[in-house]
């Protein structure tokens, strides 16, 4: 099982890696996934990742404090309003739209409530 654990937490931090670069993909909760697979298969890629000078800091702000920076709250508030305007502008029906507005006004209301890092 060890093996699948450590697997999943490699394709975790790439899908992490991706969500820094690509604007509508999350790059936190990837990472915390694979911070809490590497723990339960591997030491030296949990304190890599933990270590990490990119990669850690949100990582241990969320597990420590349950914080979230500013920085990451402004981007995935920009990104909620983006998915939004996307499915507005491909002309999607407005049950959908109200359907993705109450998921995306409970997701905004989560991150906005959590402590700053």
């Amino acid at each position: 099982m060890r093996y699948v654990w450590l697997s999943f937490g490699v394709i975790c931090v790439g899908l992490g890696g991706a969500g820094a670069v690509l604007p509508l993909l999350p790059a936190t909760p990837f990472l915390l996934l694979a911070a809490w697979a590497f723990a339960k298969s591997s030491d030296r890629f949990h304190d890599w990742l933990m270590d990490h000078p990119t990669l850690g800091p949100p990582i241990v702000a969320w597990k420590t404090r349950r914080a979230i920076s500013r920085n990451a709250k402004l981007l995935a508030m920009a990104s909620l309003a983006a998915s939004l305007a996307i499915s507005i502008l491909a002309g999607v029906s407005s049950t959908i739209l109200a359907i993705q507005l109450a998921a995306l006004v409970a997701v905004a209301g989560f991150i906005l409530t959590r402590r700053e890092a």
